[in-house]
């Protein structure tokens, strides 16, 4: 299924949407150190806090980091790139683990079901697509 119709099921949470994923300050701080947030897909957590001189976190840092290698995956906007990532999933993990492992893990972090069983059926599709994708 192409990743329009995926995109178009009822009630599913709009995964490809993106949404900034960064606050006024972290943007600012990125600005000044000539850091596209686009380019922080090889970053390393650790390097990029002490970079910013520590006034966003390592662990802020790493949740950015793996929203961007996210987003990267065809039909994953950055909107739920990031509560993936802020749920604790890397790139790897979200290719290959139970989408309903997956939407569960940010409806918990969220404290309430963002995402329903259409957008699990939608995860799982788009899981399907970056197999055939990694195939070609």
């Amino acid at each position: 299924m192409p990743t329009a119709h995926i995109q178009a099921l009822p009630s599913v949470f709009p995964l490809h949407a993106d949404k900034n994923f960064t606050s006024e300050s972290e943007w600012v701080i990125f600005k000044l150190l000539c850091r596209p947030i686009d380019g922080l897909y090889d970053a390393d957590a650790t390097e990029l806090s002490a970079a910013t001189g520590h006034q966003v976190s390592v662990e802020r840092c790493d949740a950015l980091i793996r929203t961007v290698q996210l987003h990267r995956l065809s039909g994953l906007g950055s909107w739920i790139a990031r509560l993936l990532a802020e749920a604790g999933w890397n790139e790897q993990q979200v290719r290959h683990e139970d989408a309903a492992l997956l939407i569960q893990s940010v409806n918990d972090k969220a404290g309430y079901r963002i995402c329903n069983d259409a957008t699990v059926q939608a995860l799982a599709q788009l899981q399907l697509q970056w197999k055939g994708e990694a195939a070609s």
